[in-house]
């Protein structure tokens, strides 16, 4: 079984949950930037968790069925269209031989998830079919033509759809808690508001508001470069934050101030430029 692609928008890329285990060898775990949305799509059509989809940036794409398949559309609503008819969110739609699925245009959220019935078998790399796009590591990026290989199919689906929540452009709540170098903050990071910048991607999401200051005992000093996970919230000197993302380097040379938990992530991975995001810190007891 396999699709062709016949139509990119901005950005196209094959994604699973990432390849874990080679940040020693400087190799970031990358994988799909919002995975709840990866793993809902996977569940509606049964696949298992880590079977790759296809991330769309905006929409855009248009693939063509090559044989029998299922497909799963989630994260943001692209209104996906099935030989011009309307396909449901969030919900297994079957596409037969020569039928067309095309994505059109998020009014709200950045990225949308396509799965297929037994994953994007492309061959894996370093133990993932993730793109990379800071190292190049992984499938290259779709254009027309591709053709993807599909998995395995899995048996018919039996949910009929998922009532999970759609991105919005509403103001995004952001849990963190301190960060390794928190003490380099001379200011609280709690309650803060802040808008997300166009110079943004799946490396990293830059943030625009006030700046924050350092620690007065910390002003003029800098660290050795130090490691980085998803979720970790670097200031650099300018004094606005950096919440590096699915595609982050593995070392940084900024102190890391607070980290996101694994659903902020999620969100903040759908936010536009010019969207309002507010952090709000999370106690841990040790």
């Amino acid at each position: 079984m396999s699709l062709r692609v016949l139509r990119v928008g901005p950005l196209a890329t094959i994604q699973d949950l990432g390849r874990a285990g080679w940040m020693h060898v400087g190799v970031s775990p990358s994988g799909a930037a919002d995975r709840e949305s990866h793993r809902l799509a996977n569940a509606l059509l049964g696949n298992d968790a880590g079977a790759a989809t296809i991330e769309v940036l905006l929409g855009g794409l248009e693939m063509e069925a090559l044989a029998p398949t299922w497909v799963a559309v989630t994260g943001a609503d692209c209104t996906a269209e099935m030989d011009g008819r309307r396909v449901d969110w969030a919900a297994p739609v079957p596409l037969r031989t020569g039928q067309r699925l095309r994505l059109g245009w998020a009014p709200a959220g950045i990225r949308t998830y396509v799965a297929v019935s037994g994953g994007v078998a492309v061959d894996p790399i370093l133990g993932s079919r993730s793109r990379d796009t800071l190292s190049g590591v992984g499938p290259e990026p779709l254009h027309a033509g591709t053709v993807l290989p599909l998995g395995p199919e899995c048996s018919r689906p039996i949910a009929e759809f998922a009532p999970a929540p759609r991105p919005s452009g509403e103001q995004l709540r952001l849990t963190v808690q301190s960060g390794p170098r928190a003490d380099w903050l001379g200011t609280d990071l709690a309650g803060s508001s802040w808008t997300v910048s166009p110079d943004s991607n799946r490396v990293g999401i830059r943030l625009q508001g006030a700046p924050l200051a350092r620690h007065p005992s910390r002003v003029g000093r800098e660290l050795a470069s130090e490691p980085l996970v998803r979720g970790a919230v670097q200031l650099p000197p300018s004094g606005l934050p950096v919440v590096f993302m699915a595609d982050h380097p593995v070392t940084g040379g900024y102190p890391v101030v607070a980290v996101l938990d694994d659903r902020s992530c999620d969100l903040i991975a759908q936010a536009r430029p010019g969207q309002t995001v507010t952090f709000h810190t999370l106690d841990v007891r040790r």
